[in-house]
């Protein structure tokens, strides 16, 4: 699991832990108690979560504290949201007058029996919580600061130990000597994902020979992970006077702006991480008496970064195009740069070179490795086996270099990026589909009422989308954003995910006890499910499997009692499986591109917590279940596509939740049913 998911599912079982506070529940004698009682267990473990997540990274044992405590946390969000469906079937049916529980009252009781179930989680977490004092976590309900990084720049670099950036770097130049620009100050960001060599380009236009006769003063500061203007002040004076500086902040900004004052200076501010505005305006502020074409460059893997530097566009460093990357490659693993005879060498330094995807960092790392490898076997035993070990192996440099921008996400955000494991590599991913599939797994929270599900989920999607964890972002013919994930952010996205998450590429794979969300080969057309390895496993997820039949999806839906998430899409069904509306915590289900589906039953009413339902190109669907209107917690309607549908159902009024409903079909008595687009968006 994600580092800051178990905080926040502790939160979500605490939230539905509260909403049995309401008026119309009625809890038997000693329930309230038990509720009470699981309430003060989950808040005092809760505490602890943040301490215990940052040290299980060093600490096996706390890392299995944290597997027993998710466990128990997963099985309680189970049965708390039975009961809360409970109340919500309650509620729906009572809007009918149907009263279907034994009771003389609108209120609904629960039993002793869900007293005894309380008890059973809470007994479990009661011998959890008693182990956590065995390791004196410290209490806190703040997501932590950023890990320490040890990890220290300098402005020099050998030139002829760079490869291939022989262009950005006459680019940035260019952008230094332009005297176009409105600014007196003018600010020049590089960025890019790490690895790429952001750092060292910017040392390679700090150590040109122009660049040394065009500024009267160059200074170079490496940002730590806490942006300390008082720090950074003091290092870039030490640099002018060589001095070690004890003043106070006050002395040390009017010696930083004497310095500075009337000078043509370039700074260099490497490896930035704050997106705080204010601090970063305080040092801008101290930074602006410099003469006119003076120059910031900074380095940073964040867009969002870049916009709080107040720079009107920025340099996105991109990989080495394949030429350069070779050669880059050729000269770590052949020593110097000499091609060996051996052609079968080439052939396979190639192959291994398209997995590091023009990353400089990646090619030399492995590069490096190679280049101790003398046989052409140890070279051909490294592609097929322990190359996918280095590219996500805890260690290994270049998941250590990503991990950073990991490291410094809000916690909340991690465990959207994790989820994204469950896509495979090169594969194109929706935002709005990746929005509602964050949404139905409970990590989108909001803060008040009039805000949006979608446009929080936007908000989330464009914080990963500026700290470059996707990339490729295009628009589809509807204005859609779709998008990739580097090869090594995917990498990155298996390391942290961790058992939890899994793909299948073949049906002979076993799941494993800990895994919830499942996603099958969704690049691989003729991907069968396995159907039997579901049976005893609370899966959540299950995404992308392609190929299928009634009868399958029928065995397939019986064994997914707990899931959340449900993709049955282009399985050329021609009806739903029967079983579905046992599904009773589902809150996404995709039956798109199954053009020969009619829904003749009724049990898709039945899922009350379903908040996404796409019926796109179900071409063959002539109407929808009389009592959709039951769907309340529905958000998001998907039937564009579906040309034969008549008409909207009755009552779809009572849907309050409905923020999407691309298409509207008008009943017209005598005239062809027409669509109207974008009724609600």
């Amino acid at each position: 699991m994600a580092e800051g998911a178990l905080f926040h599912l502790a939160g979500k079982v605490l939230e539905l832990l509260g909403s049995f506070t309401l008026p119309e529940v009625k809890l038997a004698f000693g329930v309230q108690t038990e509720f009470e009682k699981l309430t003060s267990t989950v808040s005092t473990i809760q505490a602890v979560i943040l301490d215990a997540e940052k040290q299980s990274s060093h600490n096996h044992q706390i890392k299995d504290w944290l597997r027993k405590l998710k466990d128990v946390l997963h099985d309680a969000d189970d049965l708390l949201d039975d009961f809360s469906t409970k109340v919500l079937r309650h509620k729906v049916m009572r809007k009918k007058k149907v009263r279907i529980f034994s009771s003389s009252s609108n209120s609904i009781a629960f039993s002793p029996k869900m007293g005894r179930q309380i008890k059973a989680i809470r007994e479990r977490l009661n011998a959890i919580a008693k182990d956590k004092e065995d390791f004196h976590f410290t209490q806190s309900f703040i997501e932590p600061q950023v890990m320490s990084r040890d990890r220290e720049t300098y402005s020099f670099v050998p030139e002829d130990e760079v490869v291939g950036r022989e262009n950005d770097k006459g680019v940035i130049i260019e952008l230094l000597f332009d005297d176009n620009v409105v600014e007196n100050i003018s600010i020049i960001p590089i960025v890019g994902i790490g690895g790429l060599g952001k750092t060292t380009l910017a040392q390679l236009v700090y150590n040109d020979q122009s660049v040394n006769k065009n500024f009267e003063l160059k200074l170079w500061v490496c940002i730590s992970e806490i942006f300390d203007v008082k720090r950074i002040v003091k290092d870039i004076l030490e640099q002018l006077t060589d001095d070690r500086l004890k003043e106070s902040f006050e002395m040390l900004q009017n010696q930083l702006r004497e310095k500075l004052s009337g000078k043509k200076y370039l700074l260099v501010l490497d490896d930035m991480w704050n997106e705080d505005n204010a601090k970063w305006l305080l040092l801008k502020n101290l930074l602006m008496v410099g003469a006119r074409g003076s120059r910031i460059v900074v380095t940073t893997r964040s867009e969002m970064v870049a916009c709080i530097t107040g720079a009107t566009s920025w340099y996105a460093l991109r990989g080495l195009p394949v030429e350069k990357a070779w050669n880059l490659f050729v000269k770590v693993a052949f020593g110097e740069g000499q091609l060996p005879k051996n052609q079968a060498f080439i052939s396979l330094g190639k192959e291994i070179l398209e997995k590091c995807v023009g990353v400089p960092l990646a090619i030399r790392t492995i590069a490096s490795l190679l280049h101790s490898k003398p046989s052409e076997n140890e070279w051909r035993s490294f592609k097929n086996y322990e190359l996918s070990k280095i590219t996500q192996g805890e260690e290994n440099n270049i998941l250590s270099t990503l991990k950073l921008s990991y490291d410094h996400l809000p916690s909340y955000l991690k465990q959207y990026f994790a989820y994204c494991r469950l896509f495979p590599k090169d594969y194109e991913i929706d935002a709005e589909t990746l929005i509602d599939l964050w949404a139905t797994q409970g990590f989108i929270k909001l803060s008040n009422p009039k805000q949006r599900v979608k446009d929080v989920g936007r908000e989330y999607f464009r914080l990963l989308l500026w700290r470059s964890f996707f990339q490729d972002v295009e628009k589809d013919y509807w204005g859609n954003k779709r998008c990739k994930m580097h090869d090594l952010m995917h990498d990155l996205a298996i390391s942290v995910a961790g058992t939890e998450c899994t793909v299948l590429h073949s049906t002979e794979e076993n799941i494993g006890e800990n895994v919830r969300h499942v996603s099958f080969n969704l690049l691989d057309s003729s991907m069968q499910f396995p159907i039997i390895k579901f049976e005893g496993k609370r899966i959540r997820t299950v995404l992308g499997h392609r190929g299928g039949c009634d009868f399958t999806c029928n065995a397939l839906v019986s064994n997914l009692t707990y899931s959340r998430t449900l993709d049955l899409s282009n399985l050329w069904l021609k009806k739903l499986p029967s079983s579905i509306g046992k599904l009773k915590h589902l809150r996404y289900l995709d039956v798109s591109e199954n053009r020969y589906i009619k829904i003749h039953s009724n049990s898709i009413v039945m899922l009350l917590n379903l908040q996404t339902l796409n019926l796109k190109n179900c071409s063959a669907l002539r109407e929808l279940p009389q009592d959709t209107k039951n769907l309340v917690n529905l958000r998001h309607l998907d039937i564009s596509g579906c040309y034969k549908l008549t008409h909207m159902p009755y009552g779809l009024g009572n849907l309050t939740s409905l923020e999407i409903l691309p298409y509207f079909v008008v009943r017209d008595e005598g005239v062809k049913a027409r669509l109207v687009v974008g009724l609600v968006n």
